[in-house]
């Protein structure tokens, strides 16, 4: 299928995702985000959750009229990040009182990272994979906490922080993917896509970088 015809859909709006993805040597033919109800349900794990937002985005994309009106082979790539202490979920933070918060709860404690990636073939078949990674923040003082905050770096981050920026200072440990905790485990979605058909080595000769 390596040719023209074969498209690439991811369904976010994350810039951290698509840039993930050019670092792969990969550039989707379209961006269509979704926007689903992503509450989690009772007694859900966040492992579940994570699987879950990542397969109905996939769906939801694939029937929204972007998606429907490309021709040729389509793929649909989808993915999502659950920040959890235990069972408790650790979403976006709505302000920086919230974002501190979550900075507290995480300092000198190993919490997981589960971000699931889904793919949908032109078959039509779904693919699901949960990365789980675990995190250890080191102890972390009052003059880092508010010192991140000032730096509205939590903003739109689950967990409130971005590990690929500042917040990297704090992590004294890490097993798994970092680039699932960025957003997109990249060891995963490449072997993914690849063993979905998606030309991606094909793309490697022809893509040209975003950034």
């Amino acid at each position: 299928m390596g040719d023209e015809r074969v498209k690439l859909v991811l369904a976010s709006a994350s810039p951290r995702r698509l840039a993930l993805l050019d670092q792969a040597g990969i550039v989707p033919d379209l961006l269509n985000p979704t926007d689903i109800d992503e509450t989690p349900l009772k007694r859900e794990t966040p492992r579940s959750l994570s699987a879950r937002l990542a397969k109905e985005k996939a769906k939801t994309a694939l029937t929204m009229p972007q998606v429907q009106a490309l021709q040729g082979d389509v793929f649909v790539l989808a993915a999502d990040t659950v920040v959890a202490l235990g069972r408790r979920v650790l979403g976006k933070p709505e302000d920086a009182e919230e974002a501190k918060q979550m900075l507290q709860l995480l300092s000198g404690r190993a919490h997981r990272v589960f971000t699931t990636i889904s793919l949908i073939s032109p078959s039509g078949s779904q693919r699901t994979r949960v990365v789980d990674t675990k995190v250890r923040f080191k102890r972390l003082s009052r003059e880092e906490i508010d010192s991140y905050l000032i730096s509205d770096e939590w903003r739109g981050k689950a967990g409130g922080y971005a590990i690929q920026g500042r917040a990297d200072v704090f992590v004294r440990f890490l097993s798994g993917s970092y680039t699932g905790v960025v957003g997109l485990p990249l060891n995963e979605t490449i072997s993914m896509l690849n063993g979905a058909g998606y030309p991606v080595y094909y793309t490697w000769m022809n893509a040209k970088s975003l950034f």
